[in-house]
């Protein structure tokens, strides 16, 4: 039990990551979709690749979906609407036109009876009583008859006023009677009628002032909708019309010929095997063995996982070794799996609209493109048995990831983001639409909703630019955008060690052109290593006038202080550049530069002064030795070699190809003997390369200085 817990805690770091990815794998498992899938793959308009296809079964010849939606949309649009009519609101209304005229004509009322033959003066307007009479029953008349015809209330759920009802059902005391829909009213058409019959009853004997009075009520308070439209009757039949539509047209019997091998799969092969498809589903809870399909179901997630793993274990084992980059790839497969298992499951959107293009570009901001390629494959391949055609699916999926991950090979500048997502986009139109023209071979059967569910697609990318800066400060991460910050010389640290000591500054400087060129050629992230460069030294600030690069010709302070003192000095510059980095919350792969750039080697000029005056001091390489670690990544090995170099090289009283050859080698190679390379994935073949490539900068700086042999 012992020796089981002392080999855990040894290989703590390996069992943590399998269990990531133990953790992952069943999470994925029990979200990865449990319906069994139909076992021949076929397209409208491509060849029949299988065998001859005989019908194992009987089965119905369903109509196909466009069938149906178009079956049910004729039938909406022949739909006649049911209303309720309404006679109490006719009595009522034309009550209320009765009294609002007597208030109105009271006075002339009276008058009237002892003066019926004589003409009314009221308001000193002339009016002839019998044209008075005449124009009220007129009234009442055409409101009765309005009425009678009824008003039309208008309603939203019918929308008549955009595509009006050939005729429609009125109900009444639960009699249905059906009326042609143009001899209805609605109240503004009604009012109009009114006055316009109004008006054609003046002649030539009959003075307009008699109808003002009539006019002077109002007569739109008496025009009121009596006509109802009747949501519950209408939705019930209309419903039941709905149901009535077959979803069938024709059947299958068992052993007939569906399609033989080569034949075209046409529009009436497509409807059948479809048919056959889906009968074939519904049937397999029943026949369907479950044990067998969580067996089938564990080994493909198993296998995915397990290349995933092998992948990183072979070719990209600093990610693999690293809890939180192995935990952050793992979270974006299984995110991105869990949000298609829901949109899958609840079958409310579409698969298309789901962004998957942002697990590559996050895992290639992060890390490079080839691992962002892989993972973006594995996640297609698990996410693709959700998609009701795979193969269609991750055929468009992988070739917009790989676009995508061209166009953001390095991101350098917000406004990739926006590229990027507009070029991705621009790649599903293009791609679905090729897919589409192939397979249906006209334009007027292409799904043109999946258009807009790519388009909703490209916006949902512009979220990995807010999405790169969470995970950046999450998992302590550093992106290329934040590199492109801090290199800025312009940033309040590295403008305070160009003031403080500007010889470590342009020292720095010369560092960052240095290692930038040989990563570039190597291979490696240039923009890290020019960062980490321009602030691996910051701690010189504190004691500048120490350090040979910032001294005044003359004066140097370590005459008047020991040999340990001086190195003591010297070193203190790696954790006191620390401390200034943490103060200034850079992030940690920057400050790894500022640990690693002397590694654990030994300040050797006041060392061997030391050593030449007190040899028999055993300890004292201790104090000289720097505290180290050594470089542990490609970038900080480079700027081991490239800090020594530039260093080195000013110290040179003359300067010729076989010195600058000579001092190169020498320092790379006495750091190899020190094993100041044994942590870090470089290999020999290139340290070989760097040292060609420091030779040939080496000459470009000191050019003008080189004597060259004279003829």
């Amino acid at each position: 039990m012992k020796r089981l817990l002392n080999w855990m805690f040894a290989n703590f770091e390996k069992i943590y990551i399998i269990g990531l990815f133990l953790i992952s794998y069943l999470i994925v498992v029990a979200l990865f979709p449990g319906e069994r899938k139909f076992r021949y793959e076929f397209q409208k308009g491509q060849p029949w690749l299988h065998e001859d296809l005989i019908a194992p079964f009987d089965f119905a010849i369903f109509k196909m979906d466009k069938e149906i939606a178009d079956e049910k949309e004729e039938v909406l649009e022949s739909f006649t609407p049911y209303f309720t009519k309404s006679d109490d609101i006719k009595n009522k209304e034309i009550n209320n036109f009765k009294k609002d005229f007597d208030i109105k004509w009271g006075e002339w009322k009276v008058q009237y009876d002892s003066l019926k033959k004589f003409k009314l003066i009221k308001n000193n307007i002339i009016y002839q009583p019998d044209s008075v009479k005449f124009h009220f029953n007129k009234t009442i008349g055409l409101l009765e008859n309005i009425y009678d015809r009824g008003i039309l209330e208008y309603d939203k759920e019918i929308g008549y006023k955009n595509k009006a009802p050939e005729s429609i059902w009125i109900l009444t005391h639960r009699v249905a009677k059906q009326i042609d829909f143009s001899t209805v009213f609605t109240p503004e058409s009604a009012y109009n009628y009114l006055i316009q019959a109004m008006d054609g009853s003046i002649n030539k004997n009959t003075l307009s002032q008699n109808l003002q009075f009539i006019k002077d009520i109002k007569l739109n308070k008496y025009i009121e909708p009596n006509i109802f439209y009747d949501v519950e009757t209408s939705t019930k039949i209309k419903e039941d019309l709905l149901d009535n539509i077959s979803t069938t047209r024709g059947m299958v019997r068992e052993g007939e010929r569906i399609v033989q091998k080569g034949e075209m799969v046409d529009m009436d092969k497509y409807r059948v095997l479809e048919s056959l498809k889906k009968e074939y589903l519904s049937s397999l809870d029943i026949s369907a063995n479950h044990s067998l399909l969580f067996i089938g179901r564990f080994i493909i997630v198993l296998f995915a996982f397990l290349i995933l793993y092998l992948f990183m274990s072979r070719f990209r084992e600093y990610v693999l070794n690293s809890r939180r980059k192995t935990l952050f790839i793992l979270m974006l497969v299984v995110s991105t799996i869990t949000v298609t298992s829901i949109i899958h499951h609840f079958n409310i959107l579409s698969i298309y609209l789901i962004p998957f293009i942002i697990v590559p570009i996050l895992v290639n901001t992060f890390y490079e493109s080839r691992l962002a390629l892989f993972v973006h494959m594995i996640t297609l391949f698990l996410t693709g048995f959700y998609a009701p055609n795979s193969f269609e699916f991750v055929f468009i999926q992988f070739f917009a990831g790989v676009i995508a991950i061209i166009g953001l090979k390095k991101i350098q500048k917000r406004g990739q983001f926006f590229s990027s997502a507009i070029l991705t986009v621009f790649s599903y139109f293009l791609l679905y639409f090729g897919i589409a023209i192939n397979r249906e071979g006209n334009i007027h059967s292409i799904e043109w909703i999946n258009f807009a569910w790519f388009a909703g697609n490209g916006v949902l990318i512009l979220l990995s630019f807010p999405l790169v800066y969470v995970f950046e400060k999450t998992f302590k991460f550093i992106s290329d955008i934040t590199l492109m910050e801090l290199s800025d010389t312009n940033q309040e640290l590295l403008r305070e060690l160009a003031e403080k000591a500007p010889g470590t500054f342009q020292h720095s400087i010369q560092v960052a052109n240095l290692s930038e060129e040989v990563i570039r050629i190597i291979g490696g992230n240039t923009l890290l290593i020019r960062t980490g460069a321009l602030y691996h030294d910051i701690g010189k600030m504190s004691n500048p006038q120490y350090f040979t690069e910032n001294q005044v010709f003359g004066k140097n302070p370590h005459d008047l202080i020991s040999y340990k003192e001086s190195a003591s000095t010297i070193i203190s510059h790696i954790s006191l550049g620390h401390e200034m980095a943490k103060k200034a919350k850079l992030p940690k792969p920057i400050i790894d530069f500022i640990l690693t750039h002397h590694g654990t080697t030994k300040t050797q000029y006041f060392y061997r002064l030391y050593k030449k005056e007190n040899p028999d001091d055993k300890q004292a390489v201790i104090k000289f030795t720097y505290p180290g670690p050594k470089p542990f990544t490609k970038e900080t090995a480079v700027l081991m070699m490239a800090d020594s170099i530039e260093a080195a090289s000013r110290s040179l009283k003359d300067y010729n190809h076989d010195l600058l050859d000579e001092l190169v080698e020498n320092i790379i190679d006495f750091q190899i003997e020190e094993k100041q390379f044994d942590h870090a994935p470089i290999t020999f073949h290139e340290i070989s390369q760097a040292k060609m490539i420091f030779k040939k900068k080496l000459y470009n700086i000191y050019h003008s200085r080189i004597e060259y042999p004279k003829e």
